[in-house]
């Protein structure tokens, strides 16, 4: 297939060619997007909003972002998870991640809480009958949270009861809602995922690498091994191995793309596609990416796909920064044509766009009025009232321009 192509039919199996809504957004469309994503990547840092909320957003348009915490911590459809990074997932999908639990409760990963556990484990036994008996707790609200210094535990906490109920999550004994400020409030996971799906058996590692690694493959629509690996963080091995036998059997199949981005370091990498993904004909919308959607969340892949080189330079010193302090791609019919550094003021309610930067090789004015509705369409969901385009960068001057034209 051309790359074109394969950019539309990852775009595809992604959500973006499905049709938009009809009236308000509700929880129907939000179950449908985390369908197509099997996974939404979670991220505390509020500079423009808490990118969750972003990629149903790209899919859906503006929604009522209190509807994604409904519907994961109040319905409990969705649970947290450590997939690809700290994640949420479908509750249908529990058993699915069990194995990394396992290794987690084995010490082959997170070493440090680990050793931790370990050394506490009757003070762990503590923390988890507090839970128990309780139903929801933060770890502010343990009866014994042996607070430490900020520097001296090798665990990041404030307390060792934090470190206790970190632990307890990541093997799979509590889970977590979250309420006001992104607060963690930590309950048995069997208050979380329904009994009908915690009493399933455990399936094997091999079969839950093999569907994690057909799901994969599904959500991209095309990719390499890597990339599909990369999606819910099956080792790579594993992930090539689940790949070859799904190949022998058909239900993967090989795939050669032309024109793949040269820049890319897995521009040389033997792909593989979903048999059964569709090609959408034209890939339609304007639209702000989080940093975490699972577009552009692989940087090797955005590169191949878009030939984009994204790098978030948070922790870049400002005098070496390139783009700017938080910068997001803006995708036009299926292309990346801008980034833009993006800020909100809360208090002010205004998009500050700071810094903003041409992709395209089109004239700027062509495509400033689309990335103006991007904007618009963003404003709206971080729910503040204009768009202040400040004069930085190359595209600043024609995005000003259609921004105030509006």
């Amino acid at each position: 297939m051309s790359s074109d192509i394969a950019r539309r039919v990852a775009l595809g199996a992604q959500g973006f060619n499905d049709p938009a809504p009809k009236g308000t957004v509700d929880r129907r469309h939000l179950r449908r997007v985390m369908h197509k994503l099997g996974v939404i990547q979670l991220d505390s840092i509020p500079v423009v909003i808490r990118t969750q909320y972003m990629p149903l957003h790209s899919r859906l348009g503006p929604y009522d972002q209190n509807l994604l915490d409904t519907v994961a911590y109040k319905d409990d459809s969705w649970f947290e998870a450590w997939s690809h990074e700290a994640s949420l997932l479908p509750v249908e999908s529990e058993p699915l991640f069990r194995w990394m639990k396992d290794l987690a409760r084995d010490g082959r990963v997170w070493k440090g809480i680990y050793e931790f556990a370990q050394a506490e484990p009757n003070y762990v036994a503590e923390v988890l009958a507090e839970v128990r008996e309780r139903g929801a707790v933060t770890g502010g609200e343990l009866s014994n949270p042996r607070p430490v210094a900020a520097d001296s535990s090798g665990w990041g906490s404030r307390s060792l009861g934090v470190t206790a109920l970190d632990w307890l999550f990541r093997i799979g004994e509590v889970g977590i809602r979250r309420r006001g400020n992104f607060e963690k409030v930590f309950s048995p996971l069997s208050s979380i995922v329904p009994d009908e799906i915690i009493s399933l058996p455990t399936p094997d590692l091999a079969v839950a690498q093999r569907e994690l690694t057909m799901r994969s493959v599904r959500a991209l629509g095309v990719g390499t091994a890597k990339e599909v690996a990369d999606y819910f963080r099956i080792p790579i091995k594993d992930a090539r191995r689940c790949l070859e036998e799904l190949i022998e059997e058909g239900a993967v199949i090989p795939a050669e793309v032309r024109g793949r981005g040269s820049r890319s370091s897995g521009s040389k990498a033997p792909l593989v596609a979903d048999p059964e993904a569709k090609i959408p004909r034209k890939i339609e919308g304007a639209t702000v990416l989080s940093p975490f959607d699972p577009v552009v969340w692989n940087r090797d892949r955005a590169l191949r796909m878009f030939d984009f080189e994204y790098r978030i330079e948070i922790y870049v010193p400002e005098s070496k920064r390139r783009w700017g302090y938080y910068v997001l791609p803006v995708m036009v019919d299926g292309e990346i044509v801008a980034r833009l550094d993006l800020k909100a003021d809360r208090t002010n309610r205004v998009l500050r766009v700071k810094r903003s930067h041409l992709e395209s090789g089109r004239p700027p004015e062509a495509i400033a009025e689309r990335v103006a509705d991007a904007l618009s369409d963003l404003a709206h969901l971080v729910d503040v009232d204009t768009i202040d385009v400040e004069a930085q960068g190359e595209f600043a001057k024609p995005l000003a321009a259609a921004v105030v034209s509006r």
